[in-house]
């Protein structure tokens, strides 16, 4: 059953006002798959460009299928810090960047600059793009539909974290809980030891962004985790992925099939 929500030219101003958000992560490179999840009610779909196979080829595929149904704000996470390819994922119609491994408000500056037009950024003015298709030829009204969001994910960012939150021009923060773990001490995603650690850190997040007054988002393994989370000072979550729901829907139809237990078989 789908879900109502508000339309995805939106998107960027209800992230600002640290609306309440729930997107939906998208790792494979299918578009007719990315359109079947865009009608399901999600605010954003984010498109992995960076640990995905999704690569800068297929970014327009992708926000192609996102908008044909009208109903999620296509997001593209970059492979990194990088103007250029922070400018391709906007002129490819992203209505949002998540840029990775910012450490330093240093970084956070040239990705937020590099998603605004002169005088308040080096973005450069695409023409005949989807962006302009999408959302527009005019520099101010471009830099108001879209968003930029920087991951903190490494022990360099949460030292840097306050200065990162209050870097002009940044619209959000959002956290990658499995990098941030392994930073903290964690031997791998989910290792008890450094959970109490990881939580921490997590209030540490929300509250340097509710400071500077910009949203704060968190990758999530599941809806349960993301309402959680919603709770505790995120104002956006993002829930799993296509590729790890492909995989637990096929082994739990697989265990029914066998009479199996479904946890063994994802294993």
């Amino acid at each position: 059953m789908s879900v109502e929500r508000n339309a995805p030219a939106d998107f960027a101003g209800r992230l600002r006002g640290r609306e309440r958000l729930v997107g939906y992560w998208i790792a494979c490179d299918n578009p007719v798959g990315t359109e079947r999840i865009a009608g399901v009610g999600y605010d954003y779909i984010g498109v992995d460009g960076q640990h995905g196979v999704v690569h800068q080829p297929g970014w327009q595929s992708a926000m192609l299928a996102v908008d044909a149904m009208g109903r999620s704000a296509g997001v593209i996470r970059v492979p990194s810090v990088d103007p250029i390819a922070i400018g391709a994922a906007l002129d490819a119609g992203a209505r949002a960047v998540i840029v990775p491994m910012v450490e330093t408000a240093s970084e956070a500056a040239i990705a937020a600059r590099a998603c605004r037009h002169w005088p308040a950024g080096t973005r450069s003015l695409g023409g005949p793009v989807r962006a302009e298709l999408r959302l527009g030829s005019v520099p101010g009204e471009l830099d108001e539909a879209v968003a930029c969001i920087a991951m903190i994910e490494t022990a360099a960012a949460m030292e840097n974290l306050a200065a990162i939150c209050a870097t002009p021009g940044l619209d959000a923060v959002y956290v990658g809980p499995a990098d941030l773990s392994v930073a903290l001490g964690a031997r791998y995603f989910g290792d008890p030891s450094a959970q109490a650690e990881l939580e921490r850190a997590l209030k540490e997040v929300t509250a340097a962004a509710a400071a500077a007054g910009i949203a704060c988002g968190i990758h999530c393994l599941d809806g349960t985790t993301a309402a959680q989370r919603l709770t505790e000072g995120f104002t956006f979550a993002t829930v799993s992925s296509d590729i790890t729901h492909l995989r637990e829907a096929a082994a739990t139809h697989l265990a029914a099939a066998l009479g199996t237990d479904p946890d063994r078989e994802r294993r």
